[in-house]
């Protein structure tokens, strides 16, 4: 694996994702508009800000966080430890994984299990997480992530893991294996080099104007 070893959230990690597609974004790359023929809003807005933060070498994004988000933040160690004390294994924390062969793509890994694995840890509200308890498999949303995470640190699973202390001891964590489908891979990093492809184009249309 290519790590870029700085502290996930500091100032070098945000310089160091700097105009790469994240595993966190992938879902832009992958939106389309409601018809399905066209560009969607949110790809072509996430272009924008790629193509800004190539052009500036700055981070872009506004940093915006909501009560749900920070809680998620202050409980990820006692999941990640929750987790450990399950599985019997143990979490190695990582900063950014850069791509294997594309330049401007990374990911951020919750954190690396053993030699195989990975994990991404959510901490949700009650309703949520008993949502996840009840469906027993990988929300859909979450599974480009996690699969362009496996394509950067060329690893086989990712333990997707739902904690929620609100619940008593027996329900507080859910853990649902999702193991690397090449296929749906291959698919999106297709339209990962697509998105740089016309993020590099506009570029240059950007500089012959300036010219």
């Amino acid at each position: 694996m290519k790590i870029v070893d700085v502290p996930q959230g500091s100032e070098a990690w945000l310089a160091a994702r700097a105009g790469k597609v994240t595993a966190s974004r992938i879902d832009a790359v992958l939106s389309r508009s409601r018809d399905r023929k066209s560009e969607g809003s949110t790809r072509r807005n996430y272009k924008a800000q790629v193509i800004s933060e190539i052009l500036t070498g700055r981070q872009q994004e506004n940093g915006y966080t909501n009560k749900a988000m920070e809680d998620g933040i202050e409980l990820e160690p006692l999941a990640r430890s929750a987790y450990e004390l399950a599985k019997g294994e143990f979490v190695d924390l990582v900063g950014l994984v850069l791509h294997p062969t594309i330049e401007r793509a990374a990911a951020s890994p919750d954190g690396l299990v053993g030699k195989d694995g990975l994990v991404e840890i959510k901490c949700p509200y009650p309703a949520t997480h008993i949502g996840y308890l009840l469906a027993g498999e990988v929300p859909a949303e979450y599974q480009p992530q996690m699969l362009w995470e496996m394509a950067c640190t060329e690893r086989s699973w990712v333990d997707f893991v739902s904690y929620c202390p609100a619940f008593p001891p027996h329900l507080q964590l859910y853990v649902v294996r999702f193991p690397r489908d090449e296929k749906r891979i291959v698919e999106i990093t297709a339209e990962v080099n697509v998105f740089l492809k016309e993020a590099d184009e506009i570029i240059e249309r950007l500089n012959k104007r300036a010219a």
